[in-house]
């Protein structure tokens, strides 16, 4: 049987409040910091040319995840209009796909923008590690309100090696994480909507070179929609209808 805790009020005081607080203060000085790293050419007006790539991508991701909802015939032509060979819309010549992919990685200005947001995200969140982990390591901080099952004690209690203790309980690691992946929506609502600090994204992003290609995303795009496998659903939605209804009279 877990082991339950008794969490002194000090260490909400002194742990869990100050950790969310400095979390929060430093995402938003990370905001206004790299505000004011960016380079003038780094928001530059959009290139017809990709936002019209862009808005073919959209379409295709909405025909790929959809295409259940649509008979096969339907979907196939639809396919067709985008992944054909010859004038397809997700189409990129071999010639033209180098062309951008060389001319992406001999902007100077890209290369410096993109190494200024890793910068703005890498050093101070390492400095925020160190600090909790110099200071506030071995700590319970919190208790989840609800049960949890055994797969999330790895992730609730880094730095805790004590299985006896109810994965409810919070490490103040867990709580450095849990904030560092979690605060978007604050950010949301103090910095605005487009301007939330996800660092999340930002750490999938860093293992993207220099920024999203316009010319990648069309061909990404093109061998996604090339292997999806068509099942039409509306033949089935009689009989999954009726194993609905059956649970529902067996309640």
């Amino acid at each position: 049987m877990a082991e339950e805790l008794v969490l002194d009020t000090a260490i909400r005081d002194w742990v869990l409040v100050p950790l969310s607080v400095v979390m929060v203060l430093i995402g938003v000085l990370r905001y206004f910091v790299a505000k004011l790293m960016r380079s003038p050419s780094a928001s530059p007006s959009p290139d017809p040319k990709h936002v019209k790539e862009g808005q073919v991508v959209i379409r295709a991701r909405n025909l790929r995840t959809g295409a259940q909802f649509i008979p096969a015939k339907a979907f196939k032509s639809r396919k067709v209009y985008y992944t054909n060979e010859e004038n397809g819309l997700l189409h990129v010549p071999k010639e033209e796909a180098q062309k951008a992919q060389a001319a992406m990685f001999s902007d100077p200005n890209m290369a410096m923008d993109m190494m200024k947001k890793n910068l703005s995200m890498i050093v101070p969140q390492t400095l925020t590690f160190a600090w909790v982990n110099f200071f506030f390591s071995g700590f319970v901080a919190a208790k989840i309100p609800f049960p949890l099952t055994q797969r999330f004690r790895g992730m609730l209690q880094n730095g805790i090696d004590l299985s006896t203790v109810d994965v409810s309980y919070v490490s103040s690691r867990s709580w450095y994480f849990l904030n560092l992946f979690g605060l978007r929506g604050l950010f949301s609502l103090i910095l605005g909507e487009e301007n939330a600090t996800d660092d999340a994204q930002k750490m999938m992003q860093m293992g993207g070179g220099f920024g999203a290609n316009p010319t990648m995303s069309l061909s990404a795009e093109k061998d996604s929609l090339d292997i999806i496998q068509h099942d039409w659903v509306l033949p089935k939605m009689e009989h999954h209808a009726e194993e609905v209804l059956r649970k529902l009279l067996k309640k």
